[in-house]
């Protein structure tokens, strides 16, 4: 009896390995016309979805387009590109400052959250996805890898510096500054100072002296 339960436990795992093989006629078309998207996240994407997602991207590549016209320049940081990015999916707060030729993630636009106040200066790019690496060895394929898909925050008051990029998971701090350049992998804390690739606190915020 416990040997036949162990036999039907096996066979169960066998079909969903099996099934975890199959990938769609559509996918197996993309990837013969040259495109290396992941089994993992894209084996069973069906024609339906690939169409959505084509004039779903058309639309978001427009709106981020717009969002750098230079006839609209003198109101766009605080009010059309917030716009633009509520539109495109993002959680924007009030009097948010957005610089020009900032990126964001479009496909996961609606995982990134902007509280009030927080500027985020040009050419930033807030990322909500990466590669993930963990299963990648000497051998492995990396255009078969998974991804690692996170949200990001913003938190009330922060800056993101000139050329920054904010990686999947991150959440900036409320008042918190991130210096110019920076590679911001891990979260940082509120009332800090922090720059670097990848970015470290370089000191905290200090409080307002009030002696008279």
């Amino acid at each position: 009896m416990i040997v036949l339960i162990i036999w039907k436990r096996l066979l169960v795992l066998d079909n969903n390995k099996m099934e975890k093989k199959k990938l769609s006629t559509t996918f197996k078309l993309l990837r013969a016309l040259g495109f290396n998207y992941s089994e993992e996240e894209y084996g069973d994407v069906s024609l339906w979805r690939v169409i959505w997602q084509f004039f779903h991207n058309i639309r978001q590549k427009h709106r981020q387009n717009m969002m750098d016209w230079a006839i609209l320049e003198p109101f766009a940081p605080r009010k059309l590109r917030p716009r633009l990015m509520r539109k495109m999916g993002c959680h924007v707060g009030e009097g948010c400052f957005i610089g020009d030729h900032v990126r964001i993630d479009q496909g996961h636009a609606d995982m990134i959250t902007l509280e009030d106040g927080v500027s985020v200066a040009s050419g930033t790019r807030l990322l909500c996805h990466q590669r993930d690496f963990k299963d990648y060895f000497v051998g492995s394929d990396y255009n078969k890898l998974g991804y690692i898909v996170k949200p990001i925050v913003l938190k009330k008051g922060c800056l993101v510096g000139m050329e920054s990029f904010v990686m999947p998971g991150v959440t900036v701090g409320e008042g918190a500054i991130v210096g110019a350049g920076s590679l911001v992998t891990k979260d940082i804390p509120a009332w800090t100072i922090a720059a670097g690739r990848p970015a470290k606190v370089l000191k905290e915020v200090p409080h307002r002296n009030t002696e008279v």
